[in-house]
């Protein structure tokens, strides 16, 4: 009774196509419609799977088990290796250059709050970026600053606030 109501009523010698096809499909809407997700993938593995069963003449029952609960199974082993690789490789805070806030940069090229031209360069972690000032003073080069903020795609900068140090023999 469960034979026939698994098998559609189709041939037995159309079910390794039928898998196949059904594979094949799976893939393919894996990989247009929602790449990266491997939301479908697990069945589409199991559909092939479920091919090789078929040409192999193993019964229809067998065939849709593996392709539900080989797919289900498939799909919480992916689910639990992609949670898994998430919580190791979770990105630092700030994304993009919204990253560079707050990190000590060297003027390469002068920076002057009345340029218009917008000459001023800072490398700032390995990269060199389009800086400006708020700030009422210039930065010469070879000047340490540090990136306040992001301006479209220009870093701003401020001049890094040193302690003062005391005087030798001031007790103060």
């Amino acid at each position: 009774m469960l034979a026939d109501a698994l098998d559609l009523g189709i041939d037995l010698n159309v079910w390794p196509w039928v898998w196949l096809s059904t594979a094949v499909l799976f893939a393919l809407v894996e990989l247009i419609l929602v790449p990266g997700m491997f939301i479908i993938l697990p069945w589409a593995v199991s559909a092939f799977i479920a091919s090789i069963l078929a040409f192999y003449d193993v019964s229809v029952e067998v065939q849709w088990g593996v392709f539900v609960f080989g797919g289900a199974a498939l799909f919480a082993v992916m689910y639990r290796w992609a949670q898994r690789f998430m919580r190791e490789n979770t990105m630092d805070p700030g994304v993009g250059a919204e990253r560079l806030v707050g990190l000590t940069a060297i003027v390469t090229s002068a920076i002057d709050p009345d340029d218009t031209d917008r000459l001023g360069r800072v490398s700032v972690d390995g990269e060199v970026w389009g800086a400006i000032t708020d700030a009422d003073q210039a930065f010469e080069a070879g000047a340490k600053v540090r990136v306040a903020a992001m301006k479209g795609t220009r870093v701003v900068v401020e001049p890094i606030e040193t302690p003062v140090l005391p005087a030798e023999g001031d007790t103060t």
